[in-house]
């Protein structure tokens, strides 16, 4: 796909990996609607992309929320004539002190944000796609896609959406529509930095990596996703020392679809 002269929504757009992504995108020739819960930060966002010559709007919106998440959607065909891109990329982390001492009210919102709504938001974009298409793009995580004994509810989640973005694979051919997911390695967000400043705090500094990736390297994955037309039901993993595509798994006897 093209994304000149195409309109996308971006959760989660208003810092970190989704405001690198729009601005990104927006540099590329689309249209971004940014939805986030930080309104201060999201307005920021759009100002950056208009002053660097850019279409952007933003809407604050609760991805769990059906009303909101429909709204968000809603908004780039009203305001842009069409609903082509959506990257699901808002998420949370469980933090400290985590699974199973964490409150169980708090796990279970990392559940609803990390998975819940990304299937909740190709649910609802899919039919406003339909029948032009488009892509869907979904953030995920290495932690999804190997075992993460730092936050196994953060993990259980972004392995539901790894495996969720590869059963939706026949939608290419179905529904015209192609859904991959971005799995990073821990990148340098506000939510990342939080996590890093509290587990220093708390003397847990086994798990913090010594090099960081930055958010326009996601931003430059996402933005390849998007772009191959061959690429659908697929992961593509982000480490410090480059991107590579995640073999699909199979069930036995069965043939891969991507």
């Amino acid at each position: 796909m093209d994304v000149k002269g195409k309109s996308a929504v971006i959760t989660g757009g208003a810092s970190g990996i989704g405001r690198a992504t729009a601005e990104l995108l927006a540099r590329k020739g689309a249209s971004v609607v940014i939805a986030d819960l930080v309104e201060a930060q999201g307005v920021e966002t759009v100002k950056a992309i208009e002053s660097a010559g850019g279409r952007a709007v933003f809407i604050k919106a609760d991805v769990t929320d059906e009303d909101d998440a429909r709204r968000m959607l809603e908004l780039a065909v009203n305001r842009f004539g069409s609903l082509d891109i959506l990257y699901n990329n808002a998420g949370i982390a469980v933090g400290l002190p985590g699974y199973p001492l964490a409150e169980i009210k708090r796990w279970r919102r990392v559940i609803d944000i990390d998975l819940q709504a990304v299937i909740l938001g190709c649910h609802l974009a899919a039919p406003m796609m339909d029948p032009k298409g488009g892509v869907i793009v979904n953030t995920a995580s290495m932690a999804g896609l190997y075992p993460y004994k730092e936050d196994p509810v953060y993990g259980a989640a972004k392995a539901g959406v790894v495996n969720f973005t590869y059963s939706l694979a026949p939608w290419a051919s179905k529904r015209n529509i192609r859904v991959n997911c971005v799995c990073p390695g821990v990148v340098d967000t506000p939510l990342v930095r939080r996590g890093i400043e509290a587990a220093k705090r708390a003397g847990h500094t086994a798990g913090i990596p010594a090099k960081i990736l930055q958010p326009i390297q996601i931003a430059e994955a996402v933005l390849r996703l998007i772009e191959d037309d061959n690429l659908f039901g697929r992961a593509i993993e982000v480490r410090p020392t480059g991107a590579r595509l995640v073999e699909v798994p199979a069930a036995p006897g069965s043939r891969k679809t991507s």
